[in-house]
């Protein structure tokens, strides 16, 4: 596809402090290389949204054009991924969101309707954007969601850098 900078971060307590294995973000980085997207740097950080807002600002600053996150975006009260998401984007994208929920319902996975995923576009500090995208924290999910987001993201990276329609 491209050699763009794609950042895959995960957020888990858990995972944070090593007491469980990540495995929703080797999945992503897997799925992301098997497209052609070879510049994939990763991340942990626990559930929050500062944690989140910081990483995210973080990376995109760093060049990441694609980002996407895995966990955190159910409803239990330290699932605050899309909060903290929504405090660096410039602007929200709902059929991206909408459509990830989707396929993961028509994959037969009824809770998938439950996560409050958000996807939208970003500023680095330089003024260049990104595509941040939520996905699930599960295996599946994350299956699910690249499904829909690597689909769109020829098109999606063309309009970041003022591609026509």
């Amino acid at each position: 596809m491209t050699s763009d900078r794609v950042a895959v971060i995960t957020v888990s307590d858990r995972c944070a402090r090593g007491e469980a294995e990540d495995r929703s973000g080797p999945t992503a980085v897997s799925l992301l290389e098997q497209a052609g997207l070879t510049d994939v740097r990763t991340r942990v950080v626990p559930d929050g949204v500062e944690s989140v807002r910081d990483v995210l600002q973080s990376v995109i600053d760093d060049g990441a054009r694609l980002v996407i996150t895995t966990g955190g975006t159910g409803i239990t009260p330290r699932d605050l991924t899309p909060e903290g998401t929504r405090a660096v984007l410039d602007y929200e994208i709902p059929g991206i969101s909408e459509s990830v929920r989707q396929q993961g319902i028509a994959a037969g996975v009824a809770t998938a309707a439950l996560s409050r995923g958000l996807a939208g576009v970003a500023r680095a500090a330089d003024g260049t954007r990104a595509l941040v995208v939520n996905l699930p924290g599960s295996s599946g999910g994350v299956r699910d969601g690249l499904h829909v987001v690597l689909t769109l993201w020829p098109h999606v990276r063309s309009q970041l850098t003022g591609g026509d329609h």
